[in-house]
């Protein structure tokens, strides 16, 4: 029953533009959990599973071809794993680049406007198309942003760790984003990030939510949400209600560690390139307001995944199961307001790699 009463300040930036406004794509409901209107957004490579959640329906409509670009939004993944799982171009952009005014919010300090598209070159073209200051946002901050060509790989240093690279949940795939570069010339530098407990910022995110969405709490409307888990938004709101203050303010001072404690280990490189869900970078970088970008790095076999799967090793999969060839993408992770470079590093991999051309099948 929500109508807008006017266009959305990146809808106007768009359409100053001169962009052909296509429509809207599913979104799961209140950009969490696996509810949708119609009916479930499935991955258009394997139409057996979801797109993944929240911006999933912006991601699917790109990687299906329905649109040149579209856009979507991420508090905490919700560009970076819908691309990951349909192979979009996914472009995170740097918090309070683009303007949120007559966005719904879900968490002010966190919420972020970005896109989805066929490819890196691409999303810097929609970014700096929808870029710039927004009055009616106190979040918004004026900070121009130009569309980069890299012309020399060479000068370009990758902060990584080499057990980002190990584990049961990495696929071989991943690894060989780091081969795209060497053969470059890009410099891989090895970094490590300070040890800090990561996983306590994660209340934040139900603790502001819980704050935009208090009015649904009060009221009791919060019951008419189907998904009623002890995960989903209603009891994670009313379980925020209850942290103390003295908890919520150590949550924001060690936010602040995590911060410096990645600024530390990007002082000497351009960018982080790593597999999306590695080392709770996911989660640092939201937090940081980083940039981030989500590319296709080639494709894997895999059974038909839950919302929350990212990536089933053979050991893991069920007996007999169905696989199908699906995309598969890492992360690169930017300085902040370095978006432009950052889009270019991606655009220059995108073209080593040499994946980004590969469709859906259409019997799919």
């Amino acid at each position: 029953d929500r109508v807008a009463k006017a266009d959305a300040h990146v809808v106007r930036r768009l359409q100053a533009a001169g962009a052909v406004l296509l429509g809207k794509t599913s979104c799961g409901a209140l950009a969490y959990g696996d509810l949708w209107f119609g009916g479930q957004c499935r991955n258009p490579w394997n139409p057996a599973e979801g797109a993944s959640g929240s911006s999933a329906g912006s991601a699917a409509a790109v990687a299906a071809g329905l649109a040149g670009f579209a856009i979507g939004t991420e508090t905490m993944g919700s560009i970076i794993s819908p691309a990951n799982r349909t192979g979009a171009a996914g472009l995170r952009p740097t918090f309070g680049r683009i303007g949120r005014s007559g966005t719904m919010a879900l968490c002010w300090s966190l919420d972020k406007i970005g896109v989805l598209a066929r490819t890196a070159d691409d999303n810097a073209r929609v970014l700096a198309a929808i870029n710039g200051p927004d009055a009616h946002d106190p979040g918004s901050i004026d900070w121009p942003f130009v569309p980069a060509r890299l012309d020399d790989p060479r000068t370009i240093r990758l902060g990584y760790d080499p057990a980002w690279f190990d584990g049961d949940d990495v696929a071989a795939v991943d690894r060989k984003a780091l081969e795209a570069a060497k053969a470059l010339g890009m410099k891989l530098v090895e970094i490590r990030l300070r040890a800090l407990p990561y996983a306590a910022l994660a209340p934040i995110v139900a603790i502001e939510s819980a704050a935009a969405f208090e009015a649904l709490t009060v009221s009791g409307d919060d019951d008419a949400l189907r998904w009623q888990a002890d995960a989903a938004w209603p009891n994670s709101w009313r379980a925020a209600r209850f942290v103390p203050a003295v908890s919520y303010v150590q949550m924001q001072r060690l936010r602040r560690r995590a911060m410096m404690a990645i600024a530390e280990a990007m002082a000497g490189v351009d960018a982080l390139v790593h597999p999306n869900f590695a080392a709770h970078l996911l989660g640092i970088a939201n937090h940081s307001g980083l940039p981030g970008v989500a590319l296709r790095v080639g494709f894997i076999e895999q059974p038909a995944r839950t919302l929350f799967e990212g990536y089933v090793p053979p050991a893991r999969m069920p007996p007999g199961a169905p696989r199908a060839r699906v995309p598969r993408s890492v992360s690169l992770t930017g300085h902040p307001f370095d978006d432009a470079r950052l889009a270019a590093i991606a655009a220059a991999l995108e073209s080593a790699l040499d994946m980004w051309q590969q469709r859906p099948p259409l019997e799919a």
